[in-house]
């Protein structure tokens, strides 16, 4: 006889971690600029059960410039969110996104004035 695995359930579901709309559209405006300012090309994004992943590129056959994270199992420790360097160290971790990307913007502005 065959076994039939039993169709999973709204309880059986776990929550997947992603960006929400404000969230997204706050890297997104970042990202943009990034482009306009010419130091990014790039991003790709990646949803996992545990973690929601942002990444930019200066280019695509490249290793991301800097990814910024989502877990949200985190959110009552160190903060869901993280930026991470290009050589996968921390730089920045928190309980609020402009607080976690608050180094890019200084970032960008040095890339305006000069």
């Amino acid at each position: 006889m065959s076994v039939v695995a039993p169709f999973p359930g709204p309880r059986d579901r776990r929550p997947i971690a992603t960006f929400d709309r404000r969230e997204l559209n706050r890297i997104l405006d970042l990202y943009g600029r990034m482009v306009a300012a010419g130091h990014w090309r790039d991003y790709a994004i990646r949803i996992h059960p545990d973690v929601t992943v942002f990444a930019a590129f200066r280019r695509s056959s490249e290793r991301p410039e800097i990814r910024i994270e989502k877990r949200p199992e985190l959110r009552t420790k160190q903060g869901a969110f993280a930026l991470i360097g290009e050589h996968g160290m921390v730089l920045k971790r928190g309980h609020d996104l402009a607080g976690v990307l608050a180094p890019l913007e200084r970032r960008l502005m040095r890339l305006v004035e000069e």
